[in-house]
């Protein structure tokens, strides 16, 4: 497996994380169910901070109730290349809801595959920091 060039690294995280903006302001605009249905591959999954593995469909069900995300921020990010059609971002998210709740603050691992000419999401990993 061939790791991606550095010098391509950087159009690379460029490319990605315009994605991962794309994604998050969908979660804030409520059409997170389209966006992710459009941007997950077949087998994709997510692994979510509350301890449940979501494959697609299940991603999808609950993108379509879920309320929707205030405000988001990405810091931190890196991509991590695995091949060329193969790729990790890794970031510190946060986000926040107008009900009050406390922001939720994670380190997310999003990995991507090229397919279909584009990027598709594989796999989706939050892990909460701390508080």
């Amino acid at each position: 497996m061939q790791a991606v060039p550095e010098g391509d690294r950087m159009s690379v995280l460029d490319e990605l994380l315009r994605l991962e903006h794309a994604g998050w302001q969908s979660l804030c605009d409520g059409t997170g169910s389209d966006f992710y249905g459009n941007l997950m591959v077949a087998g994709g999954v997510m692994i979510l901070a509350h301890g449940f593995v979501f494959d697609r469909q299940a991603v999808l069900e609950s993108l379509s109730d879920a309320p929707p995300w205030s405000s988001y921020a990405i810091e931190d990010a890196r991509v991590i290349g695995l091949s060329a059609d193969a790729a990790v971002l890794v970031y510190r998210g946060t986000a926040r809801r107008d009900d009050g709740s406390p922001p939720f603050e994670a380190l997310m691992a999003s990995t991507y595959v090229r397919a279909g000419g584009g990027w598709g999401l594989a796999c989706y990993q939050q892990t909460v920091v701390p508080g």
